[in-house]
């Protein structure tokens, strides 16, 4: 039988017993309201009457109104004659009333009497015969309530201790069903009987299991494949990787990963990677920058199979939604070590070509520059217009030439890693005041002004290398002057942020759009713009030398808005 009409059968059967009980309460408690109305009205106040007409007849021949309140109570009995034989009664009465009112003897008046009694005792007895039918339609409607009330309960107490195990039984079966087959145990099977919905269920739940198991079973062999087909992969790639899983244990290590890092596979079984990264320094770091929310950006330098290489590390977090969820969680992460030593080399190999070439150009520029002088020099002859025109514009290229194998050589020099730094304590005023007094020429040959804005003390100290960070600022105030208008201003300014200085060179041209920022300190890259005559080299080779110092350099700027270019060194207490 299906759990809907067991329903319906027990709720129904249980709602029409409570509506007959209720009718036939309702049914019983009106008849009984009806008999007691009924010996209130016609004999309770027949008896009224009589005992009213007993006491007129006592006191009638002391009392002449009494023969007044006589007829009055007999003609209200003569209303109600409800009994047999009470009307024969009354109607003996009103005749010894009449004898007894013409001839006033005791023989009348005991007549009156004898008719009063039978009529008082005529609504006695039937006061007596309805109070028993009463008491009989109680009792009979007690025992259809208590009957009724009874097969109530029983259908009711039925339905409290079956039904809710009937559906909660068969439920709570299938979760615990449900949680093996979540638990991968295939072979989980349900059985349900007496129910038509539930039994449905069951075949429907039993059919999945055995298409899970099935397959799993055909899917196994194709697991196993993948898995080992990514394993192998993993093994044969160029590069170290390691997998940790979410408790930072070693979930595979390639053969890359344990030839550089001198670890060996079985040592690596049942360990965290952090108590293994005790005793081996190259998993400490990549632990260490996993960590670190900022990667970073120098290469990690590593001697494995007799020589240097250079590697780029990568750490990939690993997160997954499982089935059912729909929250992240994390799976663990990917450490992978870019070998990246041949474009090291070839960058190297670059740097050497660039410094040997510059290094080689600027003796014949230099003669270049000494001849221009010596042409310049009337003892060897005058020249006409023409020539001095030409003298100059070779002079101007030899100039552009200088400074570009001079840009080139201390670029090769930061990179390669061969720069020379003479750190001291330098005045920053002392700084300020040599950039100025570099571009003051220049500045004034383009009617630009040059305000300083010293917001440190007097004698302020930072420790830094005085020539390299006065070419850095002279490399900011040239900048500025070649983006700013003719009569316009550019503003050199220091000022403490936190425990630091900060040098800053501000000018008001055009701006540089804030998708530029990012690479203004590349190597070779120059704003897009309409006219350009410079190297790309300037902001690079500024940003090596400030970075080799242990500073901070960065720009501040938007499009007609000027520019800001800072850098930022400790201050010397």
């Amino acid at each position: 039988m299906k759990i809907k009409t067991k329903l319906t059968l027990g709720v129904g059967l249980l709602f029409l017993m409570i509506v007959m009980l209720s009718v036939i309460s309702a049914i019983y408690i009106h008849q009984q309201k009806s008999d007691t109305e009924k010996i209130l009205t016609a004999n309770y106040n027949s008896l009224e009457y009589s005992k009213n007409m007993m006491l007129a007849l006592d006191r009638i021949s002391l009392d002449s109104t009494q023969n007044y309140v006589f007829k009055k109570n007999l003609a209200l009995e003569s209303k109600n004659i409800t009994e047999n034989g009470e009307k024969e009664s009354y109607q003996s009465l009103v005749i010894h009333f009449e004898n007894f009112l013409k001839s006033r003897n005791p023989e009348n008046e005991k007549l009156i009497r004898n008719d009063l009694i039978e009529i008082m005792r005529l609504n006695m007895n039937a006061i007596v015969q309805k109070s028993d039918t009463a008491i009989a339609t109680s009792q009979t409607a007690t025992t259809w309530v208590i009957s009724l009330g009874t097969i109530c309960f029983i259908i009711a107490f039925t339905l409290l201790f079956n039904l809710p195990d009937t559906i909660a039984r068969p439920i709570k079966e299938l979760t615990e069903s449900i949680k093996q087959i979540a638990n991968k145990n295939y072979h989980e099977r349900i059985h349900f009987e007496g129910s038509a919905e539930f039994e449905d269920l069951a075949n429907s739940f039993n059919s999945m299991a055995e298409k899970l198991e099935e397959y799993q079973s055909s899917s196994v062999s194709k697991q196993l494949m993948d898995k080992k087909r990514v394993e192998m992969l993993i093994a044969n790639m160029h590069d170290p990787v390691i997998g940790l899983d979410e408790k930072n244990q070693i979930n595979f290590i390639n053969e890359e990963a344990l030839k550089i890092s001198g670890l060996v596979r079985e040592d690596l079984v049942g360990k965290t990677a952090a108590e293994i990264a005790v005793n081996n320094d190259l998993l400490r770091e990549l632990l260490r920058n996993a960590s670190l929310e900022e990667k970073s950006e120098v290469p990690m330098k590593i001697f494995a199979d007799q020589k240097e290489s250079y590697f780029e590390p990568e750490i990939i977090p690993i997160s997954i939604i499982p089935t059912g969820e729909t929250e992240k969680k994390d799976a663990g992460k990917v450490i992978l070590l870019r070998n990246i030593t041949a474009y090291k080399e070839l960058d190297f190999a670059k740097t050497n070509f660039i410094a040997t070439v510059s290094h080689e150009l600027k003796t014949p520029i230099s003669s270049l520059k000494m001849g221009t002088q010596l042409l310049k020099n009337e003892k060897f002859g005058i020249l006409n217009d023409q020539q001095k025109e030409l003298l100059k514009s070779i002079e101007e290229d030899g100039d552009r030439l200088l400074n570009i194998t001079g840009e080139l050589l201390n670029l090769s020099q930061a990179e390669s890693g061969n720069i020379r730094l003479n750190i001291q304590n330098c005045g920053v005023s002392e700084l300020i005041k040599k950039a100025v007094s570099n571009n003051l020429i220049v500045a004034e040959n383009k009617e630009i002004q040059i305000e300083t804005d010293i917001n440190t003390e007097e004698n302020s100290t930072i420790k830094a290398d005085f020539d390299k960070t006065v070419w850095v600022l002279n490399n900011f105030l040239t900048n500025a002057i070649k983006h700013s208008e003719t009569g316009t201003k550019i503003i050199i300014k220091t000022e403490h942020i936190s425990d630091k200085i900060k040098f800053s060179v501000q000018d008001f041209g055009k701006g540089i759009n804030s998708k530029y920022h990012s690479k203004v300190f590349d190597r070779y890259f120059q704003v897009p713009e309409d006219f350009q005559n410079g190297t790309g080299l300037g902001l690079a080779i500024s940003k090596n030398f400030i970075e080799k110092q242990g500073g901070e350099i960065g720009i501040e700027s938007s499009e007609n808005e000027g520019s800001i270019f800072y850098f930022k060194f400790s201050q010397v207490h």
